[in-house]
């Protein structure tokens, strides 16, 4: 472990400190930017002149909202081994705060030039929703880096986002509560959207205990492309082990309801002015279709005698949620792709993710290609269940990855070169690259689609 000197700065207008080159010590600097964000450098005294930059994830309203400049301890010790420099901010704000976090980020990258001289090299990189920032970032901001990693990261931005969460709740008021009333957007406040996520998670809780019900909640989770192994501490199922998998995926619809689907949409929602989303023109029988997943949801409504075409004809008769023109353009102008990159950008996902399921990569992949960087954009694939679940290895084995194009040219990234990096970096963990493409997104929005701009 460094020994790192502690140096609390706590405004942007304190002296300089000296090139890290020059630094005999490992330096730390904890401080606030004027936004009231709170930023973290580790600089280490045999600096190699790259700094990354990192974003990190969603952080709810009321939770702890700490600076990070990296995913976890371990991977920042053996960053500081290898002469990086790492720096990060905590956001000024929690929730949907794509426009604090950017200009924090940007913020915080330029007191660290005053501090430590310009770098050499300057990486983006970040995890789940710090990898909508990071996008962000390099599409917008491109002069500022040479590169980015997107780690589990919400690429296919807000509005696909947001479309996509309201899918498998819609199915599941519309075939478990059709009578209910749950509102499913537009709330006036948190206790209104947890009150809605309650009632509908009470029904959903009794539909399990049914054949009938199982196979409904299968058929919302298809729509979300939710895997039936999505937990590290889950047993893997057998490949034809249904009932397995929709109990995986039923826990996983659980944490849906209760934070994604309606909690956080209620902050989206008061930060874009209204709802953002909407399933109006939505083909659910053709979403299906698309799926990973149907053959799971054609045998699970087979075991339980039900007609899936009939309930594939009362989902899509179901009176339609209609989004707000406002929110949508708000949405549309903080938080979706135009699939221009100027650099090179490396994407890592693990193939069980449920809250930002893999296919997101594929919404990325078609608007980059829309948009003529299509060369610049590589991704690549953990086989794990869970969310953000790479070890050490295999995230500094995607930055290795990443170096190496922006040092040659060429991009590397069959899965034996990255394993073979991730376990150079990281011995005491299996690395777990494979190859593997995802399905199409669902519902796909990006700016680089003038026919997805609209909903």
């Amino acid at each position: 472990m460094r020994t790192r000197i502690a140096l609390l700065a706590v405004a942007l207008c304190i002296v300089s400190a000296p090139p890290a080159q020059a630094a005999e010590t490992d330096t730390h600097l904890e401080g606030q930017l004027p936004s009231g964000a709170a930023y973290m450098m580790d600089v280490p005294a045999d600096w190699n002149g790259a700094v990354l930059l990192y974003s990190h994830g969603y952080r709810a309203a009321g939770w702890p909202n700490p600076a990070q400049n990296a995913p976890d301890s371990a991977t920042l010790d053996k960053l500081l081994d290898q002469g990086y420099a790492l720096i990060g901010s905590s956001y000024a704000t929690n929730g949907w705060a794509v426009t604090d976090a950017v200009p924090d980020q940007l913020a915080t990258l330029d007191l660290f030039t005053e501090k430590f001289g310009t770098a050499r090299r300057t990486v983006a990189w970040g995890t789940s929703y710090g990898g909508l920032v990071t996008t962000t970032l390099a599409e917008r901001h491109a002069d500022r880096f040479d590169g980015s990693l997107s780690m589990c990261g919400l690429v296919q931005g807000g509005i696909a986002n947001w479309n996509s969460t309201l899918d498998p709740v819609f199915a599941l008021k519309a075939l478990l509560a059709p009578d209910s009333g749950i509102p499913l957007t537009g709330f006036a406040d948190q206790a209104r959207a947890q009150s809605a996520a309650q009632t509908l998670t009470t029904k959903v809780t009794a539909a399990q205990q049914t054949a009938e019900g199982r196979a409904r909640i299968a058929l919302a989770a298809a729509l979300h492309n939710i895997p039936g192994y999505n937990d590290p501490t889950q047993t893997e199922p057998a490949p034809t082990d249904w009932d397995a998998q929709q109990a995986n995926q039923y826990a996983a619809l659980q944490g849906l309801l209760q934070l994604p689907a309606f909690s956080w949409r209620q902050e989206a929602e008061s930060r874009a002015g209204g709802n953002m989303s909407w399933n109006t023109g939505v083909d659910y029988t053709a979403m299906l279709h698309r799926s990973p997943l149907f053959k799971e949801v054609t045998e699970l409504y087979r075991k339980a005698g039900l007609s899936l075409r009939t309930d594939l004809t009362a989902l899509n008769r179901a009176p339609r949620v209609s989004a707000d023109p406002p929110a949508v353009r708000w949405m549309r102008d903080t938080s979706a792709f135009k699939g221009r990159l100027t650099d090179p950008q490396l994407n890592i996902h693990t193939t069980g993710d449920a809250l930002i399921p893999v296919q997101a990569e594929s919404a990325y992949r078609r608007a980059a290609a829309a948009g003529g960087s299509g060369r610049l954009l590589r991704q690549a694939y953990v086989d794990a269940p869970g969310h953000c679940t790479f070890t050490p290895g295999e995230m500094i084995g995607a930055l290795d990855t990443l170096e190496h194009r922006l040092d040659t040219g060429r991009w590397d990234t069959s899965p034996g070169s990255l394993n073979a990096r991730a376990e150079l970096a990281d011995p005491a963990n299996e690395p777990r690259y494979v190859t593997y493409r995802p399905a199409a997104y669902p519902r796909p929005y990006d700016l680089a689609h003038p026919a997805t701009t609209r909903p």
